[in-house]
């Protein structure tokens, strides 16, 4: 018997990047819109773009997840259309909500490409689809959240799976094992569940991996350097690693990061991987998840609890699985 499906499409929601060098500035404006942040900023963190040609490989792993998606759906009986939207670069938001309206879409699933609770992870993006949603009138579709699945099975498996691919191409049997995600200022962590979630996930994966020596460091920050953010910063932490002899083997897992970003290729491939060099720390990097299989199809699992109207919910580790809809006052603005 076939279940009766309680949404007629997916919505995939991301964060956007550039994809040409005139891309960059526009992009990054677009970015730190409404915040009082130094043009020279602007222009320093360009030139991270620039250094890549000025493509971030987000878009295209969108594309690529988007597609799979709906290939994974499809070959399990849900042949529902897959849109994308993204908050900061085309194609907005907004505009791919007008599309579905004109379309016929009256419910729609979205899919963030954010695994853990904080404001600019969660809540942020729920006001973004609700802001495009007002920007395109009373025949815009409902759209509902998948839950956060930062402690689902598929998530976990794929990234102890990336990180044995990594193990391999160092010679330690115990290497360090470093997870990285982005700092958020102390203020916001406080508001949501964040390193409570990053923490959890780390440990279950640390021990699935067999690995029991593992850090969690933070990286990419940006803003005043008056105002807090979470730390240590994966920089000062390998100078710290350098400074207490023998440094150990370490694998770089950037938990915080879905598919490949700036970030990753410009923070951890770039910096961190010649400071690793001049210090004498073996390091290697564990690719990202976006197109693991396992991840795929944990992804679409979590789908299909929801266009079934399933009360399951699987997950690994002592953490509950997120709620379907978020309270008033979850990851609240710092």
């Amino acid at each position: 018997m076939t279940v009766p499906c309680l949404y007629d499409a997916v919505l995939l929601v991301s964060f956007g990047g550039p994809e040409k060098p005139e891309d960059v500035m526009p992009f990054l404006e677009n970015v730190v819109r409404g915040r009082p942040v130094p043009r020279e900023r602007l222009l320093e963190v360009a030139e991270h773009y620039y250094h890549f040609g000025g493509r971030s490989p987000i878009n295209d792993h969108c594309r690529e997840l988007r597609s799979a998606i709906e290939r994974e759906l499809a070959t399990g009986g849900r042949p529902l259309p897959v849109f994308w939207g993204n908050r900061n670069w085309h194609p907005f938001l907004t505009d791919t909500v007008r599309e579905m309206a004109d379309r016929g879409v009256r419910r729609a699933l979205a899919v963030v490409t954010s695994a853990f609770g904080s404001y600019s992870g969660c809540r942020r993006y729920l006001e973004d689809i609700e802001e495009a949603r007002r920007n395109v009138g009373p025949h815009a579709p409902q759209i509902d959240r998948l839950r956060l699945f930062f402690n689902h099975p598929g998530f976990i498996s794929a990234w102890v799976d990336r990180i044995e691919d990594a193990r391999r191409e160092l010679t330690s049997d115990r290497p360090l094992l470093v997870f990285t995600a982005h700092s958020i200022p102390t203020a916001m962590a406080r508001s949501g569940p964040y390193v409570e979630q990053l923490r959890t996930a780390c440990r279950i994966i640390a021990e699935q991996s067999g690995l029991p020596k593992w850090e969690l460091v933070y990286q990419s920050r940006s803003g005043p350097p008056q105002v807090p953010w979470l730390e240590p910063d994966i920089l000062d932490f390998l100078r710290d690693l350098a400074a207490a002899p023998p440094a150990p083997q370490v694998i770089l897992a950037p938990i915080g990061f879905l598919s490949d970003h700036i970030e990753v290729l410009y923070d951890l491939d770039v910096e961190a991987r010649e400071l690793a060099q001049q210090l004498n720390i073996p390091m290697t990097r564990a690719k990202t998840i976006a197109d693991h299989p396992v991840f795929l199809r944990g992804l679409c699992e979590m789908i299909e609890e929801r266009l079934s109207g399933s009360d399951e919910r699987r997950t690994v580790g002592d953490l509950p699985a997120c709620p379907d809809v978020c309270p008033i006052d979850c990851c609240a603005a710092r």
